[in-house]
């Protein structure tokens, strides 16, 4: 049965975890919609470039865009720990068992 439970948490956790990465790619796109050197031209789509925008490469330096790209990094290391803490919750689950 604790297995169980645990599972089911792991997969709503799963979800969370999901849904904070989803806010992160979104804040990407905004901020380089606010960064010429980041805006796409081509008038195809793109994927998100988040590398450049979590190592501040050619993104705007007015506050406000800085400020977003705070908020995603933020985002991204949330995203982090939640693998980390799920990673070491699975180990302590199968080595209890």
């Amino acid at each position: 049965m604790m297995g169980e439970a645990f599972y089911l948490l792991a997969g709503v956790w799963a979800l969370a975890i999901l849904a904070v990465f989803i806010m992160a790619i979104r804040l990407s796109y905004r901020i380089e919609a606010r960064s010429p050197d980041l805006t796409n031209r081509s008038g195809f789509p793109r994927n998100a470039m988040m590398f450049h925008t979590i190592t501040n490469t050619n993104v705007a330096r007015d506050q406000e865009t800085q400020a977003m790209r705070r908020r995603m990094n933020r985002l991204l290391l949330i995203v982090l720990a939640g693998f980390v803490l799920i990673w070491v919750a699975i180990r302590w689950v199968r080595s209890a068992a």
